[in-house]
């Protein structure tokens, strides 16, 4: 296997210069970048990572926690994020914590700085002690689609409005004439589908309308909790015209409790969902949701997170840098099969 010191003698130029070339960085002239390229052809040439990471004291990737793999709606952020994380010559470690506090914190102490040049945080449950001493340690950290824009957590951060989602939702069951509306939140009450929850109260008091205890149920973020928790509020209100559901699974749940019921959805219940996910424009009718900048919040995540890999923060003295929070452009309502005016 050749090796980078063979190549650049190859090209007539030195190892760093082969290094910005393959890497995408630093100024390098057209003829020499040429020259590189040419040279890692012939001589088939691959970096070895752990070299690279020994050599130039920082890896090629960036670590990508999630909550669950199972998840769909996070191998399609992943996939966004991989996408942009090549286009400066990364690779993307997932880390999936399954929910499990001390699984991410295995990941965080085994890989962060050593594996990875910094930490992507999807919902990975884990404790902002932990990953200011992640900081600590050199390895930026940035937390992915932040839910309260209005309230940063004193973390590098992208957000999105998932009030405004929530209120789109109510607002959009509202215009069609619903009035006995059901919710299911996809969290504990305190949980990060609190806000969502919260814009929806919000449209509703706005509209003079009121959403009974009865009438609200908190599920697992999944298809079958969504089923289990739809089932329980049609049974005890054969009135219910409506339900939102804090994310697509509970709401894809949703109609297939009302389909078990022999409740057709639009024509006897109309449902609705936040995120938009593949499986929401898939589904018979396809899922009314409010579409939240997926692609945008992963590209804007790997840009922060890049930048302060390339900018380190100085730890000590007065020119050290505030936390970062950028916030994506705002939700939209996308209006398919499963919802229908009164």
């Amino acid at each position: 296997m050749s090796t980078l010191s063979e190549v650049a003698r190859r090209a007539g130029v030195t190892s760093a210069t082969v290094s910005n070339v393959l890497r995408n960085r630093g100024r390098v002239g057209e003829q020499t970048r040429q020259r590189v390229l040419e040279a890692v052809e012939a001589l088939n040439y691959r970096p070895h990572l752990a070299a690279r990471a020994l050599a130039e004291g920082r890896a090629p990737t960036i670590a990508l926690m999630v909550s669950s793999i199972a998840n769909p709606f996070y191998p399609e952020f992943a996939l966004a994020v991989e996408r942009e994380a090549r286009k400066s010559g990364h690779f993307v470690i997932i880390c999936n914590t399954n929910e499990d506090p001390h699984a991410g914190r295995a990941y965080l102490d085994q890989i962060a700085g050593t594996l990875s040049e910094g930490v992507l945080v999807m919902n990975a449950n884990l404790d902002f002690d932990d990953l200011h001493k992640t900081q600590a340690r050199g390895a930026p950290v940035v937390l992915c689609m932040w839910e309260r824009p209005d309230d940063p957590p004193g973390l590098p951060c992208i957000a999105v409005d998932f009030r405004l989602a929530g209120q789109l939702a109510a607002k959009h069951l509202i215009e069609l004439g619903h009035r006995r509306i059901g919710a299911i939140v996809g969290s504990k009450p305190s949980g990060i589908h609190a806000s969502r929850y919260e814009g929806f109260i919000d449209a509703m008091r706005e509209a003079g309308l009121k959403v009974p205890a009865k009438n609200v149920r908190y599920a697992p973020d999944t298809i079958q909790g969504g089923y289990t928790a739809a089932r329980d509020l049609l049974e005890h209100d054969a009135n219910m015209t409506a339900i939102f559901a804090t994310n697509d699974l509970p709401a894809l749940g949703t109609m297939h409790a009302a389909a078990d019921l022999g409740r057709n959805v639009p024509r006897d219940l109309s449902v609705i969902g936040i995120t938009d996910i593949q499986l929401a424009q898939q589904s018979r009718p396809p899922l009314t949701t409010v579409a939240v900048p997926t692609v945008e919040a992963a590209e804007l995540a790997v840009t922060l997170l890049r930048d302060l890999i390339e900018r380190p923060t100085r730890k000590h003295g007065a020119h050290q840098k505030a936390p970062r929070m950028c916030v994506t452009s705002e939700p939209r309502l996308i209006v398919r099969g499963s919802t229908q005016k009164r």
